[in-house]
């Protein structure tokens, strides 16, 4: 399998990009690949080193967040003083992915809707979570109680361990040819089924039949043992001081272990794209031969 992973020289997070870079960053980013830019590290201060440490964790969730637009810190445990200190080194690197994907992709802009913005402490490998939430098995993202409607997830990562751990990830296929494998083994969408979950607050929105498709597909590929053995993948070990960019509902990703993670999540919509049709509903729609929204 060709590998999925473009490197970028970018060492700046306010870079000036010329438009031949942002061609080949929108071209792989939409195509499914994921951006690498192995010299672009995020800079902790001396006084913030100290929040380099799972025990900050409340124990509850697996990261320490800025909640989308609200920017309430969930999943810490401190005072009121280091909170307001860890908020703002999140709130930098917020600021920093922000920076950098409009120097990328200025046709988003406007368009990116800010989600969380996370510290990763603890360790990825070796945690016990059933298979369905699993982050160590190949899936694209969906979330049972969070449709989407084809809105992109979109992902900035940077590994800021400090003593040279990489975040090591596995990539899968492309996600058509995954979707050829799983498709036939879903279930169908009841829109009846949808409308009741809403109703009866299990999701945030009506599911369609483009979020059932999705969330089963992440179920199917994460329960196939032998999918995960022997699908086509690379490893790829995200150094200290590296940042990677990718839309996480399309790339098959697999995370095997690092620990000090940054992360921001942004939601697009399919109609900012400048390629929609490569995109996940685009793809299945095509597939399907019917409008799945």
């Amino acid at each position: 399998m060709q590998s999925p992973i473009v490197e970028f020289p970018l060492r700046t997070w306010q870079a000036s990009i010329e438009p031949a870079m942002q061609k080949q960053a929108f071209e792989t980013l939409e195509g499914g690949g994921v951006l690498y830019f192995p010299q672009l590290g995020f800079d902790l201060q001396d006084e913030e080193k100290r929040f380099l440490s799972p025990s900050w964790s409340d124990g509850k969730s697996k990261n320490i967040y800025l909640r989308g637009k609200e920017r309430n810190l969930r999943g810490f445990a401190g005072s009121e003083d280091d909170a307001l200190a860890l908020a703002a080194l999140i709130e930098r690197y917020a600021s920093n992915a922000g920076q950098l994907l409009n120097g990328l992709f200025p046709a988003y802009a406007g368009s990116m809707d800010m989600s969380n913005t996370s510290l990763r402490p603890v360790e990825a490998a070796g945690r016990t979570q059933s298979w369905r939430h699993d982050d160590s098995r190949l899936h694209t993202d969906a979330f049972p109680s969070k449709p989407t409607h084809g809105r992109r997830i979109l992902r900035v990562f940077c590994n800021i361990n400090p003593v040279g751990k990489p975040r090591q990830w596995r990539v899968g296929e492309p996600f058509a040819d995954m979707a050829r494998r799983f498709l036939p083994r879903l279930p169908p969408y009841r829109p009846w089924m949808a409308r009741a979950m809403y109703a009866l607050g299990i999701t945030k929105s009506r599911r369609s039949e483009y979020d059932h498709i999705m969330l089963h597909l992440h179920d199917a590929q994460k329960a196939d043992a032998f999918y995960q053995k022997n699908a086509p993948q690379v490893a790829m070990p995200f150094p200290p001081g590296s940042t990677w960019i990718c839309f996480s509902d399309q790339v098959l990703h697999a995370v095997m272990g690092g620990q000090y993670l940054l992360e921001q999540t942004l939601h697009l919509p399919v109609a900012a794209l400048i390629e929609p049709n490569h995109s996940p509903l685009g793809v299945l729609q095509e597939m399907l031969d019917r409008v799945l929204i």
